[in-house]
């Protein structure tokens, strides 16, 4: 899959083919169900099939200084995308030039001019251009007139007709829930980073821990987790099981949050390694504890508690 950063100047190669618009923060297995109708579409069709999205995400430009939201910063989402086979990915530059464009220029500009759009794929609640002014119903309005076809993926619901949706992600994340987001993901949540350098207490009491900082991801709630974590192998992904905390750390009297991971019967140097943490089950809030004994007991227990959630389940 090949990564653009801008409509302008688009490869003669990638142009009039099939693609899937929207921010796709989450890449949930609604997003998944409309990029993957525009890969069967340019399948079908003979023609190339790409992904358009943003970046930074647009509320990052509007409402700056916010908390942390991004359920899928940029290194993971192109990950995601590209496991569902499109030949490209657009990842659009969203400044204030580009907000700027009324839906009229996005349509003639960018789909017609800068994609050579043959077929649109949106999802039922697609809107774009400044102000939110343009719809589905523009798109294909304006199909007839540009010659490209629109497709529009009706909503994807769950088995109790529950629609996914980013938004519910976030808000179950939010709620110590990681099994019901990764119902809605179709995989368990990742948070993923380089292991940076901490103060090291965990090695002291048995427990070391490889710290990575959430950058602008969204904050899940305070607390312990059983977790899944990927440590890179060039191509390859080894998945260890362990125990996870994130939080501020009070009993040491910290302010900042950090994602604290243990990996179970593991010895070497993660330091400056790229790490993939999933979350797999919520254990319990996190909290202060009277010494370093009391804690010691305590993460032994949050770590039988978390083999028995991994053990229970077959992940990866």
């Amino acid at each position: 899959m090949r990564i653009l950063r801008h409509f302008v100047e688009f490869p003669g190669n990638l142009r009039g083919g099939a693609v899937a618009l929207g921010n796709f923060d989450g890449v949930h297995l609604g997003h998944q169900a409309v990029i993957g109708k525009a890969c069967q579409i340019g399948r079908d069709a003979g023609v190339v099939s790409g992904v358009m999205s943003f970046e930074p995400h647009p509320r990052a430009l509007f409402a700056p200084g916010g908390a942390p939201f991004r359920l899928t910063p940029f290194r993971t989402k192109a990950r995601l995308i590209e496991t569902l086979g499109p030949d490209y990915l657009l990842m659009q530059r969203f400044d204030r030039e580009f907000a700027s464009l009324t839906a009229e220029d996005f349509i003639e500009r960018v789909l017609v001019a800068g994609l050579g759009t043959r077929h649109v794929v949106v999802g039922y609640d697609y809107v774009f251009g400044k102000g939110r002014g343009g719809d589905v119903a523009l798109l294909r309005q304006a199909a007839g007139s540009h010659g490209f076809d629109v497709t529009c993926v009706r909503p994807v619901e769950t088995g109790d007709g529950l629609i996914y949706s980013s938004t519910r992600i976030r808000e179950a994340l939010g709620s110590g829930q990681p099994r019901e987001a990764e119902r809605l993901l179709g995989r368990p949540w990742e948070i993923e980073g380089r292991v940076e350098h901490g103060d090291e207490r965990g090695r002291t009491i048995g427990f070391p821990t490889a710290n990575v900082e959430l950058a602008d991801y969204l904050h899940p709630a305070v607390g312990v987790y059983a977790v899944m974590a990927g440590i890179d192998h060039g191509e390859r992904t080894e998945w260890l099981p362990g125990v996870a905390n994130f939080g501020r750390r009070p009993t040491f009297d910290k302010a900042d949050v950090l994602l604290e991971v243990h990996l179970f019967d593991f010895n070497g140097d993660l330091y400056g390694r790229h790490l993939r943490v999933g979350l797999v089950e919520f254990l319990r809030p996190e909290r202060k504890f009277n010494g370093l004994d009391a804690l010691k007991t305590q993460i032994e227990e949050d770590c039988r508690a978390a083999r028995e959630v991994l053990a229970a389940r077959h992940v990866r």
